[in-house]
């Protein structure tokens, strides 16, 4: 995802046009940004200020760090669980002659 070119201090301040009154197509073509990316940061940050939207940011990143380091941990153990069922329980290996039973 592309970074913003707009501070969280100039998106607070767009935002707080809005709900000042300032009609929705105003605001956009004088910052240079579509009504869908109004509509878009109104939904995310609707009364925060910037303070807050740096605090969510930070949370985010920090939930999507998370997520991979689950995601990494569940296919670890899936591997494990896999070498797991491939073996069979000692006393049940078919060859016992090999010297080595209940090994996979």
């Amino acid at each position: 995802m592309e970074a913003s070119q707009f501070s969280d201090a100039q998106k607070a301040f767009i935002l707080k046009q809005g709900d000042e009154g300032v009609s929705v197509a105003e605001i956009c073509r004088k910052a240079g940004i579509s009504q869908a990316t109004y509509f878009n940061w109104k939904k995310k940050y609707a009364g925060m200020l910037p303070p807050e939207m740096k605090w969510l940011k930070q949370l985010e990143e920090e939930n999507s760090r998370l997520k991979k380091i689950v995601a990494d941990l569940r296919v670890g153990l899936e591997k494990v669980s896999t070498i797991s069922v491939s073996c069979q329980p000692p006393g049940e290996h078919s060859d016992v002659s090999d010297g080595y039973p209940g090994f996979c």
